[in-house]
């Protein structure tokens, strides 16, 4: 059955820390911002998390067993969903794995290793495939669908850039898809320049981004994950790595599923009245019980 997922929330979310530049906010939700993990920050009714979104819309897919990947030092979200061997929320079982800090850093080693660290928690995943998503997007439960009917082991949602609701320039610094003629993924470039962007429209229509929703291989990926070297600029170990990896050393096919629609990120302060307006609009009528 595919209905394993691993939500990715291991970051010490840096970004979030930083003052905000356009928006002024409560007392309670700058505290939320600094101390806790993004997706606990309560950005919806009755002060319910961002992450009690992200779940309810998994909780409609056919995706029942939820691993949670959680950073060392930050044990709000285990706190607020519990745990234990028959923890469940929304019909969905609920548990975590830890991404540690390396001695010598002052954060984790990135999304790839996150991964690793949800993974090899889970050997029972074994011989599936898996579906991984950031704590800090709110993926619509058709995008979810889309993955889990899928035919391909290795999958990832080809977001049209044009329909995603953020700042040009935000936009712009989004890594874009490019794809072969058959729609699987080829690479996906970071800081493009106008000229890829040129030549990526015209070649396919629009420009796609990676939102870091996948339908991964377990094995594949796992082998991937392990021998993913540090990003030289970042220093960190990032996921789109490791599945480029897949595809070019073990030929692992990915493919891209065109989709055009807005994604809620929770990035930093800024982002916060702008997720909170999404929920009123798009969950006032939404029951999470």
């Amino acid at each position: 059955m595919n209905d394993r997922l691993v939500i990715l929330a291991g970051g010490i979310s840096s970004r979030m820390k930083k003052p905000a530049e356009k928006v002024i906010l409560d007392s309670t939700t700058l505290s939320d911002a600094d101390e806790k993990s993004k997706s606990m920050i309560r950005v919806g009714a009755d002060d319910r998390p961002f992450l009690d979104y992200l779940l309810y819309n998994v909780s409609k897919t056919a995706i029942k067993d939820v691993v949670i990947l959680i950073g060392e030092k930050d044990d709000s979200i285990k706190k607020y969903y519990g745990e234990g061997e028959n923890n469940q929320f929304l019909g969905l079982k609920i548990s975590y794995a830890v991404q540690p800090i390396p001695k010598g850093r002052e954060k984790p080693l990135g999304t790839a290793d996150a991964l690793y660290h949800a993974l090899i928690a889970r050997p029972d995943w074994s011989g599936n495939s898996i579906y991984v998503c950031n704590s800090d997007n709110l993926y619509s439960i058709e995008a979810f669908e889309i993955l889990i009917n899928s035919e391909y082991k290795n999958a990832v949602i080809d977001y049209d850039r044009d329909g995603l609701n953020f700042e040009t320039k935000r936009i712009e610094g989004f890594a874009v898809t490019e794809k072969n003629e058959e729609g699987f993924l080829k690479n996906i470039i970071e800081k493009p320049d106008g000229d890829t962007i040129e030549r990526i429209k015209k070649q396919f229509g629009f420009v796609g981004v990676s939102m870091n929703i996948f339908k991964l291989d377990y094995d594949m990926i796992l082998k991937m994950l392990g021998e993913t070297p540090l990003d030289p600029i970042r220093k960190e170990k990032e996921l789109p790595t490791s599945v480029l990896m897949l595809i070019h050393q073990i030929g692992g096919d990915v493919f891209t599923y065109y989709r055009k629609e807005h994604v809620p990120d929770l990035t930093s302060k800024d982002d916060i009245i702008p997720v909170r307006e999404y929920l009123e609009k798009h969950f006032s009528s939404v029951k999470i019980t």
